[in-house]
């Protein structure tokens, strides 16, 4: 990994450290968050493979004590919790927002691995929460997907726009 690799990926982890924590509580213990926004946009402005690593080593952060989880939370428990499924569903968000932006970034490009990802963090999420809260496919649906989908429409757009925006800057400010 290159210098300017490791500061972009570091700069990345910190924003994602640093927003994640600020979250809504949910009945459903899957809260509201803008953790999927920060790993949309590390997948997109890092690339696939750097995304991917900015998240393991914001996971890794919070594993070992760090208070980077939702609601300021830290730990193995947290990671392999009811949650579990979805932080590390965040591995594969990343890479796909990145990967169909490896070329130039275009918002349909953008939406289509953003949407992809978010489709295996919900899978990946509500499995490991049905397994873990013992709840049927339909109750974990309720709780773990339907409620988000609005609002992670617009963290897509959100992450979209920003995108466009920072991207020619960051390239200016690194050399790929």
């Amino acid at each position: 990994m290159h210098t300017e690799q490791m500061t972009r990926v570091a700069l990345m982890t910190a924003l994602l450290a640093a927003t994640a924590p600020l979250s809504i509580p949910l009945a459903s213990e899957v809260p509201l968050s803008l953790a999927t926004l920060m790993v949309m946009l590390a997948g997109v402005l890092l690339g696939p493979k750097d995304g991917a690593a900015c998240v393991v080593f914001y996971l890794l952060l919070g594993s070992v004590g760090i208070p980077v989880f939702a609601n300021y939370t830290s730990g193995i428990a947290i990671l392999l919790g009811v949650t579990g499924g979805f932080l590390l569903g965040y591995i594969p968000l990343a890479f796909f927002s990145g990967f169909f932006c490896a070329g130039k970034k275009t918002i349909p490009m953008m939406i289509m691995g953003m949407a992809l990802g978010n489709i295996i963090l919900y899978v990946s999420g509500t499995l490991w929460f049905m397994f873990f809260a013992r709840m049927s496919l339909w109750s974990s649906l309720l709780a773990c997907v339907f409620p988000f989908l609005p609002g992670d429409c617009l963290k897509i757009a959100a992450a979209c726009a920003i995108a466009m925006r920072l991207s020619p800057v960051l390239d200016r400010h690194f050399a790929r």
